[in-house]
């Protein structure tokens, strides 16, 4: 096996257990665990973390028109309430993963502050 490093961080930034993350890298899990006691590996996985939850809001956001339309067209019709539901639940968690991300970017920018200084 080869020694992936990007893997561990993306592994992790998904939510992957360290033995999870070592196996997709390719080393132990020993391994895994002194790279996570490394601040700038930590902010790798932050950072990939943050570009995960960017692109889950772009797709939410994307989809949330669709839900817009669903909603819209449910005004006018009795059926179709499984699609209303399916709407109201992405739209809600359009809403709540975006604060998720703005909430993850305040705290990185403050954590770069704090470095900086």
């Amino acid at each position: 096996m080869t020694t992936n490093r990007p893997a561990a961080v993306l592994a992790l930034a998904q939510g992957r257990s360290n033995h999870q993350a070592a196996t997709e890298a390719g080393v132990s899990t020993r391994t895994v665990l002194r790279w996570l006691e490394n601040d700038d590996f930590r902010q790798q996985v932050a950072e990939a973390r943050t570009m995960l939850l960017r692109l889950a809001v772009g797709r939410l956001a994307a989809a949330s028109v669709k839900a817009v339309d669903t909603l819209v067209d449910a005004l006018d019709t009795e059926k179709g309430q499984a699609r209303v539901q399916a709407a109201k639940v992405l739209l809600e968690s359009t809403l709540a993963l975006r604060e998720s991300l703005d909430v993850e970017e305040r705290l990185a920018a403050l954590e770069a502050e704090s470095r900086a200084r």
